[in-house]
């Protein structure tokens, strides 16, 4: 792994697909992205579609200021490809759904949308993630919603074995409400 900028927290070349690189996603530069992004009725299942700059904004400089949840972009040959965030599991609603093991950490991924689609492209941006998750974690845990078929095969197809189908429990914080989610656990050890 090689790094060229300071904010890069993970860089590797991988053959035939390129440089992929994570980076902290900084929430006044990058809401207007986000949100071209969140707003698309591909991204439904992200809960943001109507949203504002403003609204994304605030959404993830409140994720910023928390020690357990984490916001990053993925570039792909410099060009921002996904959202990817982590956090700890046992600071999460998953808790109530799973029993979390040490070593444990979460992930949400959304992929940029594009126009032009290219085989294999997930596949590849997804390896990278794991081998950025894994490597001082022992085993990942993803929660897609139960209806999105193609995210749960997607994370099928890269290793992840499947977990119980479960009901997130609502949220409702001054800073955030997420509503129930019913939701399929997918799980991925090192």
């Amino acid at each position: 792994m090689t790094t060229t900028d300071p904010a890069t927290l993970f860089e590797e070349t991988f053959e035939g697909f390129g440089t992929v690189r994570i980076a902290p996603l900084d929430p006044d530069r990058d809401a207007p992205l986000l949100h071209g992004w969140v707003n698309q009725e591909r991204a439904r299942f992200w809960g943001m579609r109507e949203t504002t700059v403003d609204e994304v904004r605030e959404v993830y400089a409140h994720l910023a200021s928390l020690t357990t949840h984490h916001a990053y972009l993925a570039y792909r040959d410099g060009e921002p490809v996904a959202l990817f965030q982590t956090y700890e599991p046992a600071a999460d609603r998953v808790s109530e759904c799973y029993e979390v093991r040490p070593g444990d950490i979460g992930f949400h991924l959304m992929l940029a949308p594009t126009d032009r689609p290219e085989h294999g492209f997930s596949a590849h941006l997804i390896r990278a993630l794991k081998r950025f998750v894994l490597a001082d974690h022992e085993r990942a845990v993803a929660e897609p919603d139960a209806a999105n078929h193609k995210a749960i095969d997607r994370l099928l197809r890269s290793g992840f074995e499947a977990g119980p189908e479960v009901v997130l429990p609502e949220v409702v914080l001054p800073e955030v409400h997420l509503p129930e989610k019913r939701a399929r656990l997918v799980f991925l050890s090192r």
